[in-house]
C-alpha cells in the first residue's frame, strides 16, 4: 500500500467526485470533505491469533477468503495499538497459560492513549488464567478482558474513556468493550463538530434515533431545549446515561427503544410501558438526527423522519443514504453535505446530510 500524500489525495478526490455525481439528483453541488490522518487513525482493531512453530503472531484474512496474512506492523492503528502489539505478542509467547487456545485479539484505544485488550479463547478461563492475565495487564499498563464461550472475565474494567472537544467544550465518553464506537477518533471529532455547527440555529427540541452511547447526543444537546434519544442496545443505553451524568448534561432523556417503536409511539399507533413516565406531548420537535446501521432506515421510519422541519442524517453507506433520501427530498432540500473519510485507502465513505423543509 502506498501511504504517500499524493496517493491519498488522489483517492480522496475520487471519493469526493463519486459522491458529487451520486447525489447530484438531490441538488447537491458541493460536498465538504473531512480527510483522515494517513496513519495511526484506527482506535479499534481485531486480529486472528496465528499459532505456528515460531510462536504466536497477528494475522488478518483476505476479504472473502480464508487466506491469512501475517501482520508485523499495523500503521493504520493508533499509536497505542502500535505500541502494544509487539509487547503483547512477546508477553503471550512467553506465557503458555495466556497463549494456549487463544484465537482472537481485539484492541480498543482512545486518542489520549488509553487502551483495553480483549483475549478470546477456545477454552474455559479459570483462576490460573486470571492470575497470569492480571500480571500481564500490570506489565503492559493496559486493561485486559478474557472471553470464551458463555464467559467474560473482567480484570479491572471493560471500558475506556475518550474525549472530544466540540464547539469549544470537552465531552468525555465511556466506550464499552463490545459496543459500537466510531473507529476513527479524529474523523469522529470532525463529524461531531460538523453536526453541532450545522444545527446551532435550529432551536426547539431534538429527536435522535440510533443514539448509541450518546456520541452525537451530548454535543447536539447544547443546540436544543430538550432531547429525546433512543437506542435498542441495552449496554449502549447504560453508557449513554453514564456519559450524560459524566458531562453534567440534564436536558437529555434516553429510552431503550427501536426506531420503529418510537415512531409508532409518536404516531400514537400504540403505547409502551417504557414511555409511561415521559410526556411525549410536551416535546416541540424541530429536528431529527439519525445515524442508522448500513442497511439504512425502513420505509415507515423514513416517512416518519420526513415530518420534521430539519433532518440531520449521518450514513456509513451511500447506497442506502441515497435510497432513504428519495422520500424526504419531495418536501426538503439538501442544505449541506459532507464526506468523512473514516477509512482512508478503502472504498468506504461516510456521509452527512442536512435537510430543511422547503
Amino acid at each position: 500500500m502506498n501511504f504517500s500524500n499524493d496517493d491519498y489525495q488522489q483517492q480522496l478526490n475520487a471519493k469526493h467526485n463519486q459522491t458529487l455525481a451520486e447525489f447530484a439528483e438531490f441538488g447537491v453541488a458541493e460536498v465538504e470533505v473531512f480527510p483522515s490522518p494517513q496513519q495511526q487513525y484506527r482506535m479499534r482493531a481485531e486480529f486472528k491469533a496465528w499459532h505456528s512453530a515460531e510462536g504466536l503472531s497477528y494475522a488478518m484474512f483476505e476479504p472473502g477468503s480464508r487466506k491469512a496474512y501475517d501482520v508485523e506492523t499495523f500503521v493504520s492503528g493508533s499509536a497505542a495499538i502500535q505500541t502494544l502489539m509487539p509487547r503483547l505478542r512477546d508477553c503471550l509467547n512467553a506465557n503458555q497459560v495466556l497463549r494456549n487456545k487463544l484465537f482472537q485479539i481485539e484492541f480498543l484505544t482512545s486518542t489520549s492513549g488509553e487502551s483495553l485488550v480483549t483475549l478470546i479463547y477456545h477454552k474455559p478461563l479459570n483462576d490460573s488464567w486470571q492470575a497470569e492475565a492480571e500480571l500481564a495487564a500490570q506489565q503492559l499498563q493496559t486493561h485486559i478482558i478474557g472471553r470464551s464461550r458463555g464467559q467474560k472475565r473482567v480484570l479491572s474494567q471493560d471500558y475506556i474513556y475518550e474525549c472530544f472537544n466540540v464547539a469549544g467544550r470537552d465531552f468525555r465518553y465511556q466506550q464499552l468493550e463490545g459496543s459500537f464506537t466510531q473507529p476513527n477518533g479524529y474523523v469522529c471529532r470532525d463529524m461531531l463538530e460538523w453536526a453541532a455547527q450545522n444545527s446551532r440555529d435550529f432551536g426547539g427540541d431534538l429527536l435522535e434515533l440510533y443514539c448509541g452511547n450518546g456520541n452525537f447526543t451530548l454535543p447536539l444537546s447544547r443546540n436544543f431545549n430538550k432531547v429525546l434519544a433512543t437506542e435498542v442496545a441495552k449496554p449502549s443505553i447504560h453508557s449513554a446515561l453514564h456519559n450524560c451524568e459524566l458531562n453534567q448534561i440534564d436536558n437529555i432523556t434516553f429510552v431503550r427503544m427501536s426506531a420503529e417503536d418510537i415512531c409508532g409511539a409518536l404516531n400514537q399507533v400504540r403505547t409502551y410501558e417504557r414511555l409511561k413516565n415521559i410526556a411525549l406531548q410536551d416535546y416541540n420537535f424541530s429536528t431529527v438526527f439519525v445515524d442508522p446501521p448500513r442497511s439504512g432506515m425502513d420505509e415507515t421510519t423514513t416517512e416518519f423522519v420526513s415530518r420534521f422541519d430539519n433532518i440531520i442524517y449521518i450514513s456509513c453507506n451511500p447506497l442506502t443514504l441515497k435510497d432513504n433520501l428519495q422520500i424526504p427530498h419531495k418536501t426538503h432540500r439538501v442544505e449541506r453535505m459532507a464526506l468523512f473519510d473514516q477509512f482512508p485507502y478503502t472504498e468506504h465513505r461516510e456521509c452527512g446530510v442536512v435537510l430543511r423543509r422547503r
